[in-house]
């Protein structure tokens, strides 16, 4: 089992620079954070879970939702001696609003696909203001 709890989310203007933070509990035998990939997702009022950015298991390979790449907005990290999986988002623009979830996987690699995700934290709600 993991367990996910979520940080740092809040109301910040336009233009501004947010880090998001998700703690990680693993229980079971054997098991340990560094097996699993992590990743955030986000979902705005009214809209379903999209996916955001996420990281392999040691951190060297990462993919991201195709546009925010591209702006270079959003840099995903992890620590696994900390247990924890950090999203940095710069500069944040309204569209930004949503709760921001994170999730870990045990595929194999890595997937911008919810359904891959077996483990979901509460959420951190973040509130962009023009």
């Amino acid at each position: 089992q993991v367990q996910l709890v979520e940080s740092g989310g809040g109301l910040v203007q336009a233009g501004a620079s947010l880090s998001l933070s998700c703690a990680a509990s693993v229980s079971g035998s054997g098991r340990s954070f560094s097996r699993y990939n992590m990743a955030w997702f986000r979902q705005g009022a009214g809209t379903e879970r999209e996916f955001v950015a996420a990281i392999n298991w040691n951190g060297n390979n990462h993919i991201y939702e195709d546009e925010d790449f591209r702006e270079g907005r959003f840099i995903i990290s992890r620590d696994n001696a900390k247990k924890t999986v950090t999203l940095e988002i710069a500069p944040l623009k309204p569209e930004d609003t949503a709760v921001y979830y994170c999730a870990a996987s045990e595929a194999l690699g890595l997937t911008r696909m919810a359904t891959n995700y077996q483990f979901w934290g509460q959420g951190t709600q973040v509130s962009v203001s023009s």
